[in-house]
């Protein structure tokens, strides 16, 4: 006898969970065993990443520096803990926590280990600067004499004129070079930290370093800074194929950027290099000098350049969030301790695992054999849900904080509900006369809709407690929200069809008295398989009948009800005297 097409689309179905759960074993093993990270380590790992109050990480303290020494205001300080936050979520960083401290400090925390790149991107928080190129050469502060020995520069001397001969007409021209200045260049010192030719004014001439400390510059007044920029992509020249870095400025910072692009433009066709480039200056460090290459009137630059994806993707990110109100000094860097820690962790990891049990225990009371099916429901359910954070920590730097697994332990009573309702629908069916087989796919019919719609509204509240919460919430509302989606897609994919199969079972589908699917203790017409059993006409049994139907009553939907009540109206009565023969 040919197999039956729900058993065949039970085994299909399962089949295909079977296939993604492997799937997503198989994209973390790439992450586990095959790339790496900047570091050279494993890019994903098999255990879920901790957040900062679980596993304890990097605290770095910035010090606000106003130009008159004065303390900043709290806009100029929260408006720079917000795009310090931009600058760390851009890096791929979960979890961070970034707060304020006593009017003058921006507190920095990160989880685990901070690599050098993210520590460049929080610490590199000076106004973003557009310059024009004056001059560049070797970062060199010696010369070799006709002899062959290396003299080092002298010292600038106070008395060397420091005031430009003649007015400069725009920021490329080299009057800006004085005396003063050129001597200052010969001798300034790349890798000497605090440079304090690094600390000009905007209004004046500047000498800066490029990051490697190779080359360094002669630089024009500020032309434009970070405000001007709404927005920085980096992305593939579809030409060529090779990174660049695409810049969308305001309408202000294109007017300003087409008269700059101009004059490089016209300073490339007299050949006045290096006059035909200019500088990206953040923290006093040039980040990128590229050549204008032709003259940009729409406000949509491109810089191209020997980029790899990771360092255009950096200097996209230090040109979006560049625009800080103020300058910073880093105060402190140190690592810290988890603030809650291991024992936190493994006690409410105990509290999850007393919840499945009391879960558990109460399934096999209430539906004996049945309530196996919601163990293993749970426990599929369990496994995807830490396949899915695993890999999220890989691709997203999602961390699970306490507050996640506060969200994860609360979804067991979320997932269990599911079950519940449908289990209870199948009874209901059976307690209406229907066969095992019947019950389970009519409540599947009438129970998939409130579960829908029930699910529907826990995964709407948990979007809301995402994104109006602040970033301690956060990881309840994410990990809350996950488990309803798992939820929904174990119930359709594994339950159902497990359901499906148990009852063509003779365990089961036979109605065994502790399969939880008894008819006759549920006071049911069928026994099993198209057995009727007849009628009990006794007294108790009547009352038993009764409660039973009073409560598949009680249990009709509204529609259901009219209709029952439509097909008794329907029915011909016998009170009538019969007719003549």
């Amino acid at each position: 006898m040919a197999t039956s097409s729900p058993v065949r689309h039970a085994w299909r179905v399962l089949l295909g969970l079977l296939l993604v759960t492997g799937v997503l074993f198989g994209i973390n093993a790439l992450g586990v065993y095959v790339m790496k990270d900047a570091n050279g380590d494993p890019a994903s790992s098999w255990a879920p990443e901790l957040a900062l109050d679980l596993q304890g990480g990097t605290q770095i303290v910035l010090s606000a520096e106003t130009e008159d020494g004065a303390a900043p205001s709290s806009e100029q300080l929260d408006q720079a803990a917000a795009i310090i936050r931009q600058r760390v979520d851009a890096s791929g960083v979960a979890e961070a926590d970034i707060t304020t401290e006593g009017g003058r400090n921006i507190v920095v925390q990160i989880p685990g280990v901070a690599d050098q790149q993210t520590r460049d991107r929080i610490q590199s928080s000076a106004q973003l600067e557009f310059r024009a190129v004056l001059y560049t050469g070797a970062a060199a502060t010696s010369f070799v004499g006709e002899d062959g020995t290396e003299t080092p520069y002298p010292s600038p001397d106070p008395n060397l004129a420091a005031t430009p001969t003649a007015e400069p007409t725009d920021g490329s021209d080299v009057s800006w070079i004085t005396p003063k200045l050129q001597a200052e260049f010969l001798a300034y010192d790349c890798t000497a930290p605090g440079n304090d030719a690094s600390k000009g004014p905007q209004d004046q001439p500047l000498i800066a370093c490029d990051p490697t400390g190779t080359e360094k510059y002669i630089l024009g007044p500020t032309e434009l800074t970070g405000t001007a920029i709404d927005n920085a992509v980096a992305g593939r020249d579809p030409q060529s194929g090779a990174w660049t870095v695409q810049l969308t400025m305001n309408a202000d910072g294109a007017d300003a950027f087409g008269k700059v692009s101009t004059r490089l433009n016209q300073n490339r066709i007299d050949g006045l290099t290096p006059r035909d480039r200019f500088a990206f200056v953040l923290d006093g460090s040039v980040i990128s000098a590229p050549t204008m290459n032709g003259q940009i009137l729409d406000g949509r630059p491109s810089i191209s350049g020997s980029f790899t994806q990771e360092t255009a993707t950096t200097l996209a990110d230090q040109l979006k969030f560049g625009a800080l109100p103020l300058s910073f000094a880093v105060q402190s860097d140190d690592t810290v301790s988890a603030t809650l820690g291991t024992q936190q962790l493994q006690v409410g990891l105990i509290a999850g695992l007393i919840g499945l049990a009391l879960v558990a225990i109460y399934s096999l009371i209430v539906y004996r054999a049945l309530g196996s099916v919601i163990i293993a429901s749970i426990a599929v359910m369990a496994v995807l849900t830490y396949i899915v954070i695993s890999i999220l920590a890989w691709r997203l730097g999602f961390r699970l904080s306490l507050a996640g697994v506060a969200g994860l332990i609360v979804s067991i009573g979320f997932t269990a509900d599911s079950f519940i309702v449908y289990f209870e629908r199948i009874r209901d069916e059976l307690r209406d006369g229907k066969s095992i087989t019947s019950a389970v796919e009519d409540g599947w019919g009438r129970a998939k809709r409130t579960i829908y719609i029930s699910k529907s509204i826990n995964v709407l509240a948990a979007v809301v407690l995402y994104i109006l919460a602040d970033s301690t919430v956060k990881g309840f509302a994410f990990t809350l929200g996950l488990t309803t989606v798992i939820d929904v897609l174990i119930f359709v994919i594994f339950t159902h069809p497990v359901m499906q199969l148990l009852a063509r079972t003779r365990f089961f589908g036979g109605g065994h008295k502790l399969s939880g699917l008894d008819p006759e203790a549920l006071g049911a017409v069928y026994r099993g398989r198209a057995q009727f059993r007849s009628v009990d006409t006794s007294a108790g049994r009547a009352a038993k009948n009764s409660r039973a139907r009073g409560e598949a009553e009680r249990r009709q939907t509204i529609a259901e009800r009219k209709r029952a009540q439509a097909l008794a109206g329907d029915r011909p009565t016998n009170s009538g005297s019969e007719g003549d023969a």
